[in-house]
């Protein structure tokens, strides 16, 4: 049989994963799909030492690509969004089935191009977009497909996970480990997107629409950072029993479902509490499964090019295939799309950890005890520690409560004369079926 004919757009460092695993693995690629993958076009603004692309036709107009009939598969590995999807979108048009790693693509215009791509007939596969070389997607989509899942909680972003663990073990504080992450190639320039959860978004974004059969949504995720952790929150969760992880957590609730990323109180007993480092988990919840977990390398060359070449493979397989008889780009055909609405956080029902320093004085616990009460709130547990520079730090964990009560009770005691404003409140999740 004929080759399948691929073009690469971008040669970074995924773009060059893909082409040494591609050479690499040929022969066994080969042998799975019935007919060889051929890099035939690479478009990039400059080459990449990193591998080899002697005897490949190489452009730096990176729509020649997109435009070139003899392409079957483009690969856009360029990331962004705005040229991206131009370079997507036209690809579609000119009948080329699509394998992409950006997240932030697929997560912000994932709708439109799914619309596009199914008008021209065409596949568009972007596991690689969620934790690297953890077939999440595909396990999500497929292989867990008999069960109504229940919720998916997940550590993925390597960057916030690596800062979150070297602050535990190393007791150092944030900026510090922050500025390593960044020394090391852990973190950006700029690590907004990592610290602060928009990474995670768009990948639980993508979850949950494969999850729960949900149009793509990604304004609707509640996002906050791990920015305000401290080493005091770090050993006071500790002493609870729990550790912190910056979780993305997507629940169906019956009534709704929840999508957010955040700080997380987790036990430590749990499996996901044991994932240090860079590396990437994700739980999964299912009716008929229960509970189970995938660990492994979220990010890196190779680990997320293994991703984008089973992508391509199983492609080359399915181009034979009749369009509507392919697996949907979701999980879900488009039709069958379920309108459960995003719930907003206040919608959202947690226990919590709260960290305040207050004066000490007579009566002021006695006034905190009782906002809390008139706002639907009960202390589990309480630890008042050594007073700081005139203040005594209280550290507290409530049982559940929905947002919005909390929030409501958190505003009357930062108004209290008493109590120094800068509260720290982290959700807690046991993670129980």
């Amino acid at each position: 049989m004929n080759a399948v004919k691929v073009g690469i757009a971008g040669l970074g460092t995924v773009g060059s994963g893909t082409v040494n695993v591609l050479q690499r693995n040929a022969g066994e690629i080969a042998r799975r799909v019935g007919r060889p993958i051929e890099i035939a076009h690479i478009g990039a603004r400059r080459d990449n030492p990193a591998c080899d692309i002697n005897g490949i036709r190489v452009s730096r107009d990176i729509f020649a690509v997109a435009t070139d009939p003899e392409i079957d598969i483009l690969v856009e590995l360029i990331g962004g969004t705005d040229t991206a999807r131009e370079l997507v979108l036209t690809a579609i048009k000119n009948g080329k089935h699509i394998v992409t790693a950006n997240k932030a693509l697929i997560a912000e215009h994932g709708n439109e191009i799914f619309q596009a791509a199914h008008q021209n007939g065409v596949d568009v596969a972007f596991e690689a977009a969620v934790a690297g070389g953890i077939p999440i997607l595909k396990s999500l989509g497929e292989g867990l497909a008999a069960n109504h899942i229940n919720w998916v909680a997940g550590i993925i972003n390597g960057t916030g996970n690596y800062i979150l663990t070297e602050m535990e073990q190393g007791g150092r504080a944030f900026q510090e480990v922050l500025e390593e992450a960044q020394s090391l190639g852990y973190a950006e320039a700029d690590p907004t997107f990592d610290v602060e959860g928009v990474d995670a978004a768009h990948k639980l974004t993508i979850i949950a629409s494969i999850a729960f059969g949900i149009p793509l949504q990604f304004s609707k995720v509640y996002m906050e950072g791990i920015s305000r952790i401290t080493i005091e929150d770090v050993k006071s969760a500790a002493q609870f029993g729990y550790r912190i992880k910056h979780l993305g957590i997507a629940k169906d609730t019956g009534h709704g479902i929840e999508l957010r990323v955040h700080p997380t109180l987790i036990p430590r007993e749990t499996m996901l509490s044991a994932v240090n480092g860079v590396m990437n988990a994700i739980m999964i919840d299912g009716d008929a499964v229960g509970p189970t977990m995938f660990y492994g390398a979220g990010a890196g060359a190779e680990p997320t090019a293994s991703a984008v070449v089973a992508d391509i493979i199983e492609m080359g397989r399915a181009l034979t295939v009749d369009h509507d008889e392919r697996v949907p780009y979701l999980g879900f055909h488009a039709d069958q799309m379920s309108d459960d609405p995003i719930l907003t956080i206040d919608d959202v029902s947690c226990s919590f950890y709260l960290r305040l320093h207050v004066q000490d004085k007579p009566g002021v616990l006695a006034n905190i005890t009782r906002i809390l009460s008139d706002n639907h709130i009960s202390i589990e547990a309480m630890v008042q520690k050594e007073t700081e520079e005139g203040l005594v730090p209280i550290v507290m964990m409530t049982h559940k409560v929905l947002e919005g009560d909390m929030n409501a009770a958190l505003a009357a005691i930062a108004a209290l004369d008493t109590v120094d404003n800068s509260i720290m409140r982290i959700r807690v999740e046991t993670l129980d079926a």
